[in-house]
């Protein structure tokens, strides 16, 4: 990182680098889980599941490397190893064992609703303190917000579905 670009951030950069790996660390593994639930979903509006999942999948790993990218602006490196993934993660991961569609969605929600956690703490961390660390963070939660709402509105779909065809 360049000397100004450092002298900039007002806070303790090695503390943040830890929290920027761990964000990192989720991550990949919703980027994961996105991605192989996409692949073995069943169920009413598998389809529409399927293209929700890969659409987030591929937003997850947008952020892993907006986040990695700014980990080496600060001099730090991002995780090396998949096995670190899970020891260092706040989020975790949802194995989809039921691969129900509505099973599937709700893990998601779960995992977005963690992730929207994660950010707001960030974002108070480096706020007024890291501006770009800032607007980068802002931006993955502005995502992860929208996550939710697309995987809820997914589950109220399936809900009326399942209410007509009860009728």
């Amino acid at each position: 990182m360049g000397t100004k670009g450092r002298a900039i951030v007002n806070l303790n950069v090695d503390d943040l680098l830890k929290e920027l790996n761990k964000a990192l660390a989720d991550e990949w593994l919703a980027y994961y889980q996105y991605w192989i639930g996409a692949k073995v979903v069943v169920g009413p509006m598998k389809q529409s599941a399927m293209d929700e999942l890969l659409q987030h999948a591929a937003d997850e790993l947008r952020h892993a490397e907006m986040i990695s990218g700014r980990i080496i602006q600060l001099g730090g490196t991002p995780i090396l190893s998949p096995f670190d993934w899970e020891k260092l993660s706040g989020c975790g991961y949802l194995k989809p064992e039921d691969p129900y569609v509505r099973k599937v969605i709700e893990q998601g929600i779960k995992g977005e609703q963690c992730a929207i956690d994660v950010y707001s703490k960030l974002l108070n961390i480096v706020k007024d303190k890291d501006i770009v660390s800032y607007n980068l963070i802002l931006t993955i939660l502005q995502d992860e917000i929208e996550h939710e709402e697309d995987f809820q509105a997914l589950i109220e779909d399936i809900n009326q579905m399942m209410e007509r065809e009860k009728k």
